[in-house]
């Protein structure tokens, strides 16, 4: 074995606790990349999959009744390579055993249950047989997801409200379709709220009264067809038939959500662990020096000998390389459990036939590439200095530093104890170590606070949406406008105590060749039960004369309040008005704009028309109330404001645990590694002062003082900067996670900050612990031998 590989494993044994630090931190930047980055590829493999074997369409559009002749017209249009079609129907759904309301989606099975797009593929049981049961009863596969949430077996039954009249669904089957890989109403996932029911093409045909025709349309585009050149060919071929225009994939509800939540978790495992390398790069780079330093005249020995500098930095890089590689092979560890953990979570909410959590080789390769150009630069940068000087020069010990009052002691009549200017005193005479030292537990910190700001946004979106904005009990809505007077029906339920009237119309905003599709939701003037609410917790008004419009989609129209904006009516007949443009509100969810019901009605030029109505309920009628709208013919749906914040609840609640809980691990790790391998290296630095002060009579307490004291007074330094760098870093994070569908509020509780401060300290109190053992133990004898 050659001199300096000896030289390697004894620096080894004197460095192996800082080592482990360090390899913790690699470990936790490589287990946080590789679990969030494995775990969003295999949700895109798993979805790509199921996508090409389900043939998941590219084009969808509704209609309310079409001949079964118009599917051979629409699959001539150029670009179209398959087309199909089929009846769909939501339907109020009840549960035996539950009171909660449910939202169920009909729809009709081909006898050859192999539909050219939109494939379902049956995961246990059998297929639903035609003809099979008498009177109102049919049977049906469900979604898996419906089926779990209800232990929902084989021979079980729910009833289903069709076309205005009960009927049973018997169960044969679960089913999983690439249409509804994610289950949900309005974004939240609610397994429990909305299911989905494949039933005998002709049965529900009949039940529709749509024998002969269809009311939903699928379409695969030809290669290289363009796809908005397609949507407006189906959309002008259907036109006059009622319904919403052609759309992609983009606005296709479950593909919208996985795609936002593939997007938003690219941008976690990006941001996140690179914090983590730079902190890393930061202790390897701070440990080589430190101990190149101390090793001075070893190097310049090494140097009289005849080894090239080269030589040197590869002896340095190989001591480094056991921390960084164990740190990887570690974090690969790491990154395999944690990424299996959270494609289990995933597995909740989106349903595939084959989802498991792989690693991809390139993945793999890109993290040891960055650890390993991470190591070379942080011990590269640390030993320049030293293997530049002469054997000579660096044969002789370093100027002494040089001493002088710190700042503090420089104010009038302002007395410290010898204790603190000591302390003071060395913290100046080395700024950049105490500034990279502070950096580092302000990194931890951040890190604590971004991980924990998730628990404070889902509260505040909780709060906002269903204390604030959502303030009636139930919301009612039918499939069309009707007069608003049908409102005082409602009225007369047991139970509802105040009703208020509203109408969303789906729209197309214009301005010159900028264009979004969006919604127009009329609120009462002023709103009382369903209101406004930006992400600052406060009530805006809709827009009288004109629009209230959420900012984000002012922007991408690049609209100013005053301007008018073109909007085109995506239902009925397809109007197209000019709208001035009010003022525009941060608000939450969606690309929407708001306006005064009364003058929505009025821009159409319809009457006093509404499509959906929020209830103030007595909390003991909730459940008669929901009882009693289901027999109300002209009701679609209904849902509990209460039962859907419970849902979401329960799935949010442990999820944020989780995440909170492996972030903050992760930043005490951080927090040991920097304030450790700080207190250590500057324990070995100062060994003969500190032996020199005890000879003079100085306790252990006393002594120990000035080296714990000083990492003491980095933390405090560092916690109130790491608060900053953690709300700085989280708008960074929202910034790069807005989406047309959601905008996570900034919000950030005095808990959190708390709970940073808290882990961080105890972090540093469990390094001093570690470090003031070693300083009880210390040599003085041997401490105090040094070379004349």
């Amino acid at each position: 074995m050659r001199a300096l590989d000896r030289k390697v494993l004894r620096d080894l044994r004197l460095l192996w606790s800082q080592a482990i630090t360090i390899a913790l931190v690699v470990a936790s930047a490589i287990g946080g990349f590789v679990a969030t980055l494995s775990a969003v590829d295999s949700l895109a493999v798993a979805r790509d999959a199921f996508y090409t074997g389900g043939r998941f369409a590219d084009v969808f559009a509704s209609v309310k009744r079409a001949p079964e002749s118009l599917a051979a017209r629409l699959a001539e249009l150029p670009g179209v390579a398959r087309v199909h079609v089929t009846v769909e129907a939501a339907a109020r759904v009840t549960v035996p055993g539950s009171s909660d309301p449910v939202i169920g989606q009909l729809i009709g099975l081909d006898g050859d249950r192999a539909p050219a797009l939109n494939r379902v593929l049956l995961r246990t049981g059998r297929w639903p047989e035609p003809g099979m049961r008498a009177g109102d009863e049919m049977e049906a596969v469900v979604n898996e997801s419906f089926a779990d949430a209800h232990r929902l077996k084989p021979g079980a039954t729910v009833s289903a409200l069709v076309n205005g009249k009960r009927r049973t669904l018997r169960i044969t089957g679960t089913a999983l379709s690439p249409e509804y890989i994610f289950g949900g109403l309005m974004g939240v996932p609610d397994m429990r709220a909305f299911g989905v029911f494949w039933v005998p093409y002709d049965e529900l045909a009949a039940a529709m009264d749509m024998r002969g025709a269809f009311n939903k349309v699928a379409i695969q585009l030809a290669p290289g067809a363009s796809q908005p050149a397609v949507q407006d060919a189906v959309t002008r071929r259907l036109a006059g038939l009622g319904g919403a225009p052609a759309h992609g994939r983009d606005e296709q509800p479950s593909h919208a959500m996985l795609d936002n939540e593939i997007r938003e978790q690219r941008v976690l495992g990006t941001v996140l662990p690179a914090i983590f390398i730079v902190v890393a790069g930061f202790l390897l780079h701070v440990v080589t020096a430190r101990l190149v330093a101390t090793q001075r005249e070893q190097v310049a020995a090494l140097k009289a000998l005849g080894y090239r500098n080269r030589d040197v930095a590869a002896h340095y890089l190989k001591l480094v390389a056991p921390m960084v590689l164990g740190g990887y092979l570690l974090g690969l560890l790491l990154g395999q459990s944690l990424g299996s953990m959270l494609t289990g979570l995933y597995a909740e909410f989106f349903r595939f036939p084959s989802f498991r959590h792989r690693i991809e080789a390139d993945l793999a390769v890109i993290g040891l590439g960055i650890v390993l150009a991470m190591a070379v630069l942080g011990t590269l940068t640390a030993i320049a200095a030293t293997v530049r000087l002469s054997p000579a020069e660096a044969m002789r010990p370093p100027a002494p530093g040089r001493y002088r009052r710190s700042l503090l002691e420089r104010i009038p009549r302002l007395k410290l104890a010898p204790a603190l200017r000591m302390i003071l005193r060395n913290v100046e005479r080395r700024p950049l170590r105490a500034a990279l030292t502070i950096g580092g537990v302000a990194a931890s910190v951040a890190i604590v606070i971004m991980g924990n700001f998730f628990r404070d946004a889902i509260d505040a979106i909780i709060d906002t949406q269903f204390n604030m904005a959502m303030r009636g009990d139930v919301v009612v809505w039918v499939t069309d406008a009707v007069d608003a007077a049908a409102g005082r029906e409602l009225a007369r339920l047991p139970g509802v105590l105040q009703v208020e009237p509203g109408r969303r119309v789906a729209v197309r905003f214009s301005n010159g060749h900028r264009s979004e599709k969006g919604a127009i939701d009329g609120y009462a003037a002023p709103p009382v039960l369903q209101r406004v609410i930006d992400v600052d917790g406060q009530p805006v008004l809709p827009g009288f004369d004109g629009l209230l419009m959420t900012d984000r989609l002012a922007r991408k129209l690049a609209l100013l309040p005053g301007d008018l904006v073109t909007v085109e009516v995506r239902e009925g007949e397809r109007q197209v008005r000019k709208v001035r443009l009010e003022r525009t509100v941060r608000d939450m969810m969606g690309l929407n704009a708001f306006m005064d019901r009364e003058q929505l009605n009025r821009l159409l030029g319809d009457g006093d028309l509404a499509n959906s109505f929020s209830l103030r309920v007595a909390p003991e009628s909730r459940v008669r109330v929901l009882d009693a709208t289901q027999q109300l013919p002209r009701v679609a749906g209904a849902f509990s404001k209460a039962t859907m914040l419970r849902n979401m609840q329960e799935i949010s609640a442990r999820n944020i645990l989780i995440m909170s809980s492996i972030l903050t691990a992760f930043a005490a790790v951080i927090a040991v590694g920097v304030v450790y391998n700080n207190a250590r290296i500057a324990l070995a630095e100062r060994t003969w002062e500190l032996a020199s002060l005890r000879v003079l009579g100085f306790t252990r307490a006393e002594v120990s003082m000035l080296l714990l004291g000083e990492m003491a007074l980095g933390i405090a330094v560092a916690l109130p900067l790491g608060m900053l760098l953690g709300r700085g870093l989280t708008d960074a994070v929202v910034g790069m996670m807005v989406s047309d569908q959601f905008l996570f509020p900034v919000v950030i509780q005095p808990r959190t900050y708390a709970w940073a401060a808290i882990c961080v300290v105890a972090a540093g109190v469990a390094s001093a612990l570690v470090v003031r053992r070693r300083i009880d133990r210390l040599d003085m004898v041997a401490a105090l031998k040094t070379r004349e």
